[in-house]
């Protein structure tokens, strides 16, 4: 997921730095869950690309076409560096990402101007994701489930990414993220750009192996997506077929990854940051 250059160095030093959350967070806990991440973050792709402006501006000022691969291991490493990365090295990701949206601006179909770092805007993005995170945690996490008060504490605690990033009203609760998700649903249509995209995600993959897998994860990832969400996008998987295969398959392929590729040594090198003694600063 993040390519070749793990740059370790963003989560291993300096010691006893917590990070912006710290490794008794419940936003460690969630976004530590292979699979739960992996269909979570599949399914934000798909419900995201359901905001017209928001997936203009994408269609517009993104290589995902030319670099699929290249984008999806940007947007991972912007995660795993905002949740497990030292404080200056998530604080310097969202002021990378900060930087970018200033110069992201066009028109929206209508010929309304938009631009990418609008609040609005950036609170759809955010909650769309950290919500199919949620979602994406609670149903692979098994026995790991989050009680309703962690629900709560995590998007509580996730909220500060969007707000850095320049969010207004970000939902800190499941109470306020029902609201939101209630009054932007208006706002949310299918468009050929949506299409081309979900369609692109869900046959993604550079050899055969990858594009089954990635078919297994995006499988998924419908069925975490509202039912509203899925018939925008035409995709028909019966209730027995998405609790049945999809859940079960994405399961056992999330389990395989972790035992092939072992503890990720992101993840190891944040807990080691985390844990380890501060150096006293002297001068």
């Amino acid at each position: 997921m993040h390519g070749a250059e793990l740059h370790l160095e963003r989560y291993d030093r300096p010691p006893g730095d917590p990070g912006l959350f710290g490794a008794s967070s419940v936003v460690w806990r969630v976004h530590e869950h292979p699979a739960g991440m992996l269909v979570g973050g599949f399914a934000a792709l798909m419900l995201q690309s359901l905001h017209p402006v928001a997936m203009r501006a994408v269609a517009e000022h993104s290589d995902y076409r030319t670099d699929p691969t290249g984008r999806l291991h940007r947007t991972a490493r912007f995660v795993s560096t905002t949740t497990l990365g030292s404080s200056a090295a998530a604080e310097a990701a969202i002021e990378g990402v900060r930087r970018i949206h200033r110069h992201v601006r066009g028109f929206d179909a209508a010929g309304r101007p938009y631009r990418a770092d609008e609040p609005e805007l950036l609170c759809w993005v955010h909650t769309a994701e950290v919500s199919c995170f949620l979602m994406g945690h609670q149903v692979f996490a098994g026995s790991g489930r989050l009680s309703e008060a962690e629900c709560d504490a995590y998007l509580s605690e996730v909220a500060l990414i969007g707000e850095l990033l320049g969010a207004d009203g970000v939902p800190g609760s499941r109470a306020a993220l029902a609201g939101y998700l209630a009054r932007v649903r208006r706002e949310l249509r299918v468009t050929p750009e949506a299409l081309e995209a979900v369609a692109l995600l869900r046959g993604f993959g550079r050899t055969g192996r990858e594009r089954l897998a990635v078919r297994v994860l995006t499988n998924a990832a419908v069925g975490l997506l509202p039912g509203w969400a899925r018939r925008e996008l035409g995709i028909s998987r019966p209730w027995a077929v998405r609790r049945l295969w999809d859940r079960p398959l994405a399961r056992a392929l999330g389990a395989v990854m972790v035992w092939a590729c072992g503890l990720s040594p992101i993840r190891e090198a944040a807990h080691a940051r985390a844990a380890a003694p501060r150096i006293p600063v002297t001068g």
